[in-house]
């Protein structure tokens, strides 16, 4: 029997091998469901658990943003629930960050000025059940967004209040999926 011979005869019983072995593994939607497909937040097919979450007021200009996003994200621009199940407490703090710094010869205050910089932006949030009092999910999460420091001083600030903005979207991306992973866990 030659080679070719056997490996036609063993082809079939590895596809069905393989056909098996990969039936086990199943992939589920962290949110959204799974019968219509629907995913987006705030459109039919939305977990319930998610629409019941409400924001806790915030307190600076970056949380005003990371709030707005969480709005959107959740809830899909509808606005907080009157009767919310859980509560959400968002503390941001924002920090700029000299990546790259130029030396001017001249001697004075200005003889190293930055080129770039970067904003690093982080919160610890906190999920509780309305009802029980219960800490649903808790944790930390950072983002940083870049940004380059042009010379006129109106586009230097524009720059770090958009990298500001940037941040602010990617970091309440970042606590959603952590909520909804720990809520997924929880079985809520």
């Amino acid at each position: 029997m030659s080679f070719c011979d056997r490996i036609s005869r063993l082809l079939p019983l590895a596809v069905l091998a393989a056909l098996v072995g990969l039936s086990a593994c199943t992939v589920t939607p962290l949110y959204g469901n799974v019968t219509t497909g629907a995913t987006a937040p705030g459109q039919a097919g939305a977990p319930a658990r998610v629409a019941s979450i409400s924001i806790e007021p915030p307190v600076s200009r970056e949380e005003q943003e990371v709030y707005n996003h969480m709005i959107f994200l959740l809830h899909g621009g509808a606005g907080e629930p009157d009767k919310a199940r859980y509560r959400l407490r968002l503390g941001v703090v924002s920090r700029q960050v000299a990546t790259a710094v130029r030396q001017i010869v001249t001697d004075g205050p200005n003889e190293r000025q930055p080129t770039s910089g970067s904003v690093v932006m982080s919160s610890r949030y906190v999920l509780t059940d309305t009802e029980t009092g219960e800490v649903v999910s808790q944790g930390n999460r950072e983002i940083s967004a870049s940004y380059d420091v042009p010379k006129q001083e109106f586009a230097a600030m524009r720059a770090v209040r958009d990298a500001e903005d940037r941040a602010a979207r990617e970091l309440a991306e970042l606590v959603r999926i952590a909520l909804l992973q720990d809520m997924k866990k929880t079985g809520l």
